[in-house]
């Protein structure tokens, strides 16, 4: 008798730990792109900025920044963050690893689409959420440019996607922060004095 509670008590434990670790490796899976969830049910969106940056350099070194990594050649720094998976003329399809805490990092798959000098366009094919579409655009000012960002988020499963979307919405927007900060001080710095 005392065998068979022991076996009861171990078989509990033994669920609680398999579906504790389904939760946990479900949750990572999530974080990392790892495990893309698109169930079309209950779609949500929710718009990524709008903001933007002055740049003092023309629309066109400000484009080739933003496109270099994408359809030129590459830096160490900037492979280990970007892996172009397949390229054509105006458009790749391009792996995109971004650190969301500690050593845990997100991997994103992304078409990348270019309209030289004016916008850069961004579609989701796998990630945190199944649905995201942004647009980087270019207008002159002289010799300045605005780089602005606008966006939409997209995820399933109403108030909790939602919940969701607005977690994976703050790193994104900080993620796209910092690019147009390093684009900023690239541009910047190839502008002729």
């Amino acid at each position: 008798m005392a065998h068979a509670v022991h076996m009861g008590a171990f078989s509990k434990f033994a669920g609680v730990v398999v579906v504790g670790g389904a939760a946990a490796g479900g949750y990572l899976g999530l974080v990392t792109g790892a495990l893309p969830v698109d169930l079309g049910l209950g779609r949500r969106t929710r718009p990524l900025g709008p903001f933007g940056v002055d740049i003092a350099a023309s629309r066109e070194i400000v484009f080739d920044v933003l496109s270099e990594p994408y359809l030129g050649r590459q830096t160490r720094a900037v492979a280990e963050k970007i892996h172009v998976l397949e390229r054509g003329v105006d458009m790749v399809l391009a792996a995109h690893r971004t650190a969301v805490r500690g050593r845990l990092v997100a991997t994103t798959l992304e078409t990348v689409r270019f309209t030289r000098p004016e916008r850069v366009d961004f579609r989701l094919t796998r990630g945190p959420v199944p649905y995201v579409v942004e647009q980087f655009l270019l207008s002159s000012e002289g010799e300045h440019t605005r780089l602005d960002y606008t966006g939409e988020l997209g995820t399933d499963l109403w108030f909790l996607g939602e919940r969701w979307g607005n977690i994976v919405a703050k790193p994104w927007e900080h993620a796209v922060r910092e690019t147009f900060a390093a684009v900023k001080t690239e541009a910047e710095r190839r502008r002729p004095r």
